[in-house]
């Protein structure tokens, strides 16, 4: 399978800046694998597809304020600085990427806040764009956590092309997000309201909630045309024996099998054993699916529509199958669906 076949037009005006009003009142495109059929409905509409102990798996991983910005000592250059994750809690070591990378060495101090109450150095390069920052702060971690995450903002993806707002420290992030550690938010739970989960808990489907701390190799561009080369940057991932067994139970009942979102469909199909069932997991996982390739755990998948040449949508077509995704992809460019993180939402069945 080609990088190439994955290219298409898309149009600047279809990747949504904005969240749609009401969590679920989003568009959702229904596309049906064994006939091809596609149908047009509104995200609340997912109700008329499930029923009684079919099992969606979400990510509840919460996206932090990633995003910062400060000035290098003695010239005063604006750099951005975006947290990747923290490597040293005593020693306040964060793994993070700079921007401009060029004017940013070892030894280097940057300076944050107003008052420059934050201060980092550079204490390593580990990749063109990659740096690890010592953080210089008296109090202890919860305050220092505090205290930097004050200072950064949502971090919203760069194709979102606007300044951030208030809105969206709330819209960027699951409502069923617990456990913090992404810089990317799962976007396929975004269109997921309280109001939804209530009546799809009315209906008795169960609820299993795993954790990918989603991050910034989601968008990080491919660089060879032959996708067996490709490498994609390894994400912390945690299966506990709750969601073991509550999609194990699912599986063996015949039930759908609903993956929300891609993160969620890569950690399934890391921690699958070779019967088909999952088995608990912690630890990272670098998989990259791609087609042709064949699912163990998921009957359905709901997903948002993704950028070209993303390797968002080569999992996206490697469940729905190549032909049919790219179709759908040229009905939702006719139909002006809206692309994107805020964008609408393509469920797969």
């Amino acid at each position: 399978m080609k990088l190439s076949k994955f290219k298409f037009n898309l149009p600047q005006e279809l990747i949504a800046l904005h969240p749609a009003k009401n969590r679920d009142e989003s568009r959702l495109m229904v596309v049906h694998r064994n006939t091809g059929e596609i149908e047009h409905k509104i995200f609340k509409d997912l109700l008329e597809y499930f029923g009684e102990k079919d099992v969606f798996i979400f990510n509840n991983t919460k996206v932090f304020p990633a995003r910062l910005y400060g000035n290098k000592e003695k010239t005063g250059a604006r750099i951005e600085v975006f947290l990747l994750r923290e490597l040293n809690e005593d020693l306040r070591l964060w793994d993070v990427l700079v921007d401009p990378a060029r004017k940013i060495r070892i030894g280097n101090k940057l300076y944050f806040g107003e008052d420059d109450s934050m201060v980092a150095e550079v204490i390593d390069n580990t990749t063109s764009r990659g740096r690890t920052l010592r953080f210089l702060y008296d109090g202890n971690h919860d305050e220092f956590k505090k205290a930097l995450y004050a200072l950064g903002e949502t971090p919203l993806p760069k194709y979102i092309d606007r300044p951030v707002e208030a809105d969206d420290e709330d819209r960027y992030q699951n409502i069923f997000a617990t456990e913090e550690g992404a810089v990317v938010a799962p976007a396929a739970g975004l269109h997921f309201s309280r109001e939804l989960m209530k009546r799809l808990e009315i209906k008795d489907c169960r609820f299993a909630f795993l954790t990918v701390h989603s991050g910034l190799g989601n968008f990080r561009e491919i660089d060879v045309e032959d996708l067996t080369k490709h490498k994609m940057d390894s994400e912390q991932m945690v299966v506990n024996g709750d969601v073991v067994s509550i999609v194990n139970e699912g599986k063996d009942d015949g039930r759908q099998i609903c993956a929300v979102g891609t993160s969620v469909m890569r950690a399934i199909e890391t921690a699958v054993s070779t019967d088909g069932h999952l088995k608990e997991f912690e630890g990272w996982t670098n998989k990259f699916i791609f087609p042709p390739y064949d699912f163990s755990v998921a009957t359905s998948m709901i997903t948002n529509f993704h950028m070209p040449l993303s390797t968002l949508l080569m999992m996206t077509a490697s469940f729905g199958g190549y032909d049919l995704i790219m179709d759908a992809y040229e009905v939702a460019l006719k139909e002006g669906y809206r692309f994107g993180a805020y964008g609408d939402a393509m469920l797969i069945i």
